[in-house]
């Protein structure tokens, strides 16, 4: 095997590692916003507003972590936000106080996930790899996450029943500190500069002008919104309806365990079919799957129905919408494309997590959300109908240096 290829299958393990403890670790979040919502003597908003604050930063600042991963390397980014991230659940742990929530689960966190999740770990990869092979290999480290999800779910239950919640996220936090020497080892190569390259600045412009990055833009909104407010309210929504705790823990394991198969068919698809037409039929499915699932009477049985199905759908997206990216305008800015992208995920996962909590604590239920999220499926198929994969056409390379 030669040192190319090796350098390569390193960068897609590493990535993977840490997709894994980051998204791993955030799909637990869920399971303690009752204890700590009761204990606390909090509404669920207040919980909801801390998750909806950190979803919004993550989103935020991701377009600069992108850029300075696009820049210098995805190493140094990666192992700042392990950092950042292992400080925030520590606080986490230690927060009696609105503030303190806000400021542990929201803002460091929030921070600690733009380095350490998709759009820099999948902007390293995309650089990496051959273009026809590009949205395989993006599959693969985009289910990393999902295996994280399904491998860590029963044990942060497992800590949150024996150790209580706030044991339960120092330790956590512990397990985050890890992500600092696997982000240390991922000494990805920055695309040497090309006299075709374009310029930041250029980029930026290019993407304004492009209908089709907008509406990717609007459909990631889409998803941000539904996956958020089901991996946070699910739960909840479950033990409302008399249903188990462990219920819950159990459907977003499988949610994790599904889309390991979910997301790297998506990749596999997105290599021979149009990735756009997917992610039409991707929405239009969900949106099927999400109305069954509150029509039907519920049930543990249904439940765990519903989170195969949604597994299967979960982060299909990733690999799709950062294909897209690259597919049409290359891999230069790719972290920093896609962390605009990932921006509008993260403005719907703050609305999909704090309007959850906002409407139960104003209705005491979550019916109007459920609703919204079906709407907002068939409004996200719509839009990815109409976006062109074709490469951008570049008749002459900017003189301008980033």
């Amino acid at each position: 095997m030669d040192a190319l290829r090796r350098h390569t299958l390193l960068l897609v393990l590493l990535g993977s590692l840490v997709i894994s403890v980051a998204m791993g670790l955030r799909h637990g979040f869920g399971l303690f916003m009752e204890p700590m919502s009761s204990e606390l003597g909090w509404g669920r908003e207040v919980f909801a507003f801390a998750l909806a604050l950190q979803n919004l930063l993550w989103g935020l600042s991701q377009p600069f972590t992108g850029a300075l991963a696009d820049r210098f390397g995805a190493a140094r980014v990666v192992a700042i936000g392990g950092l950042l991230y292992a400080l925030g659940l520590t606080f986490m742990g230690l927060s009696d106080s609105a503030l303190g929530m806000s400021l542990s689960a929201g803002v460091l966190i929030g921070l600690g996930l733009s380095g350490t999740t998709f759009s820099v770990i999948l902007g390293a990869v995309g650089r990496a790899v051959a273009p026809e092979k590009r949205s395989m290999a993006m599959g693969i480290v985009s289910a990393a996450g999902s295996f994280g999800q399904f491998a860590m779910l029963p044990g942060t239950l497992g800590l949150l029943e024996w150790l209580g919640w706030s044991a339960a996220l120092l330790v956590m936090g512990a397990l985050a500190a890890l992500m600092v020497p696997l982000g240390g080892m991922l000494r990805d190569r920055p695309s040497p500069r090309q006299d075709s390259d374009i310029s930041l600045r250029a980029a930026l412009d290019e993407a304004a002008g492009r209908r089709g990055f907008w509406l990717l833009c609007l459909g990631f909104f889409v998803c941000g919104f539904q996956v958020v407010f089901i991996g946070v309210h699910l739960p909840g929504y479950l033990f409302d309806n008399g249903i188990a705790v462990h219920v819950g823990s159990t459907v977003l394991a499988l949610v994790g365990l599904f889309n390991i198969l979910g997301t790297y068919t998506a990749g596999w698809l997105g290599g021979h079919f149009s990735k756009s037409r997917l992610l039409t039929w991707l929405y239009l499915i969900r949106g099927v799957v999400i109305t069954a699932f509150i029509v039907f009477p519920l049930s543990p049985a249904s439940a765990y129905l519903f989170g195969i199905a949604m597994g299967l759908l979960w982060l299909s997206t990733v690999p799709l919408t950062n294909g897209i990216v690259a597919a049409v305008f290359g891999v230069r800015h790719l972290s920093m494309l896609g962390g605009i992208v990932f921006l509008f995920h993260q403005l719907g996962s703050f609305m999909g997590v704090w309007l959850g909590g906002y409407f139960y604590d104003l209705h005491g239920d979550y019916d109007l959300v459920w609703q919204l999220a079906i709407l907002l499926s068939v409004a996200a198929a719509a839009l990815h109908w109409f976006i062109s994969e074709q490469p951008i056409s570049r008749s002459t390379p900017s003189e301008v240096q980033a």
